[in-house]
């Protein structure tokens, strides 16, 4: 099971980091990027499937697929986002990750104009005048 690998080198990383936080915090700092990382490379397999199961749900539905990968960037950024924001306050730094996450809120906002407007286009279209 993925989960027990993954929890796995959490813990392991966690006791490691707890040991050498004393001696070497750039060394503790280090290794909790690198384990971090190594959870995200487990997942992106995952990650793969589930976006090519909404691609083929999406072309066999007829959308616009324009619109899937503005919402696959979407995701994207926000997932970035956080776990970047993560690594910086692990750091201690938390004002600079207020700050990646702002950032990918207002890169969020820009992506989702377009797919706003069309909504509220095609709302006004079903209202009657």
């Amino acid at each position: 099971m993925e989960i027990i690998q993954i929890v796995g080198i959490g813990l392991l990383a966690t006791v490691l980091i707890l040991v050498l936080k004393e001696q070497k915090p750039i060394f503790a700092f280090l290794l909790a990027v690198t384990a971090g990382l190594l959870i995200f490379l487990f997942l992106i397999g995952r990650i793969e499937v589930i976006l090519d199961t909404l691609r083929r749900v999406a072309e066999s539905s007829g959308m616009n697929l324009i619109y899937l990968k503005t919402v696959f960037k979407i995701i994207g950024i926000a997932y970035i986002a956080e776990f970047g924001a993560q690594i910086v306050r692990d750091a201690g730094q938390e004002s600079i990750a207020s700050k990646i996450e702002l950032a990918g809120k207002v890169l969020i906002m820009t992506l989702a104009v377009p797919i706003i407007s069309i909504i509220i286009e095609t709302v006004m279209k079903l209202l009657p005048a």
